[in-house]
């Protein structure tokens, strides 16, 4: 572990979760129309309601922020920590692409090749985590069902509307 000082470790998790809510941000500003246009979709019984999306993802930017500085301040950017961040940065990418892909310019099946993208990118995400700190890949792992079920209601959403979400 590097030695890091007290003030060193609080700058690199608030830096880390400006990152996560900075991502966080872009997906919202592709989302600023997500509330009617999800309304307006056919959707599977089992889809939640478009409010909960909010507060899960929130919980969830809190946690891979966490678990990115956790691998941080274990390895920091070099050696094992570079791999390892830069899968974390690569499903970041995915991830934001996501909400611009499906909410803003309505591409169904680019969406969800993107979510399947993400999928293997976090799941190679949580074991070079869990190779630097265990507990860093534990972090992930609620981040991974959710990204699962969102992958199923995608697909599920994508092929019950093909006409507003390209076919």
């Amino acid at each position: 572990m590097n030695p890091l000082s007290t003030s060193k470790q609080a700058l690199g998790l608030a830096a880390w979760l400006v990152l996560l809510f900075a991502v966080a941000g872009l997906g919202a500003a592709a989302s600023v129309t997500a509330g009617s246009f999800y309304r307006e979709l056919a959707r599977p019984s089992w889809a939640p309601p478009g409010w909960v999306f909010g507060p899960v993802w929130s919980v969830l930017y809190v946690m891979m922020a966490i678990s990115a500085w956790l691998v941080w301040r274990e390895r920091g950017f070099r050696g094992a920590g570079g791999t390892a961040l830069g899968l974390f940065i690569a499903q970041l990418a995915a991830n934001a692409l996501w909400s611009w892909l499906f909410f803003a310019w309505h591409q169904g099946a680019w969406a969800f090749a993107d979510i399947v993208v993400l999928w293997v990118a976090l799941v190679g995400t949580i074991i070079a985590f869990w190779r630097v700190r265990p507990l860093a890949g534990v972090l992930l792992l609620p981040y991974l069902a959710w990204v699962t079920f969102a992958a199923a209601l995608c697909w599920t959403t994508w092929r019950m509307n093909p006409a507003a979400l390209g076919g």
